[in-house]
């Protein structure tokens, strides 16, 4: 197998690797990340279920899906590996992960202002249709494209945000 060139082709290789085992485990994998801080990278996986993860599940799935990461060999550079759930304020990257949150609080932080000049956003989440975010925020509905947002999380603890 050819190796993953990139952060964003790493992280889509290594989906396609754990999903069916983190699935296979009755888990949800969340996203896949690899990201460069400072000298190091860090493959981070987060995972969810309906109920809350615990210390256990998150090192069983390290265990369940380190051996499949070994035996592709996708990644060129070491790396440190975290198994973890998206937590509070989790970001929201994926299509699937907005349908479950519509009416809920968001927050979003734009790449460039948008026609009103704001960057920052935030207000309940009315709907996420054709990659388009919509927000209710104080001054009323705001739509911008996904790939607009630096992120877009939820802000599911007020006392975080």
């Amino acid at each position: 197998m050819a190796k993953a060139s990139g952060g964003q082709n790493t992280a889509g290789t290594v989906e396609r690797l754990v999903r069916p085992v983190v699935e296979g485990m009755g888990l949800r994998l969340w996203d896949v990340r690899f990201e460069k801080e400072g000298p190091d990278w860090f493959l981070r996986i987060f995972i969810d279920r309906d109920t809350p993860l615990d210390t256990d599940t998150c090192e069983a799935v390290s265990r369940a899906i380190d051996p499949v990461i070994d035996a592709a060999d996708p990644i060129d550079q070491s790396y440190f590996m975290e198994v973890g759930s998206p937590g509070l304020g989790r970001r929201l990257t994926r299509p699937e992960h907005f349908g479950p949150y519509v009416g809920q609080k968001i927050a979003a932080r734009l790449i460039r202002p948008n026609e009103s000049g704001a960057r920052e956003l935030e207000g309940a989440l009315l709907a996420f249709e054709n990659g388009a975010v919509t927000i209710d925020t104080a001054a009323g509905p705001v739509r911008f494209a996904l790939s607009d947002a630096s992120f877009v999380k939820l802000c599911d603890d007020e006392d975080l945000f």
